[in-house]
């Protein structure tokens, strides 16, 4: 290999991506985001028996409406959006955190179809929305 590639290679190497280091305090901040971000999986999983990863309606499928549903139609999402953003953070990479920023968007397009297939599929949907009217994060959307 030639001298001039060994060194960049070595340059590079050894540029470790410090000048792009996250500050303890985002990090800290998003331990505690993915923290409370799981508990509220899981909370979410307790409360809904009828998740599925596709979207399906299933026999004797019924709103539900309590506990996390109560503030905002798909705390799974929120959930777990809030864990894919925290978890670049944690780990000190600002580049997996600007990939991981199109989870966000794969979400919402997911979700407005989901919301269709609802509408037309379950049972008092309609009325859920009317009354629950934040999709993922409560007072914004």
């Amino acid at each position: 290999m030639n001298i001039k590639v060994k060194a960049l290679i070595k340059f590079l190497s050894g540029l470790n991506y410090q000048w792009l280091a996250i500050p303890q305090l985002p990090v800290t901040i998003a331990s505690i985001v993915f923290l409370l971000s799981y508990l509220m999986y899981a909370e979410v999983l307790r409360e809904n028996k009828y998740l599925s990863r596709t979207v399906e309606v299933q026999e004797n499928q019924k709103i539900i409406d309590t506990g996390l549903y109560r503030i905002v139609r798909h705390p799974m999402y929120t959930a777990t959006i809030l864990m894919f953003l925290s978890i670049p953070l944690i780990l000190d990479s600002l580049h997996s955190f600007i990939i991981f920023l199109l989870y966000p968007v794969i979400i919402v397009m997911r979700l407005r179809n989901e919301e269709k297939f609802l509408e037309n599929n379950l049972q008092g949907y309609i009325q859920y929305k009317n009354k629950v009217k934040y999709r993922l994060i409560p007072f914004i959307w």
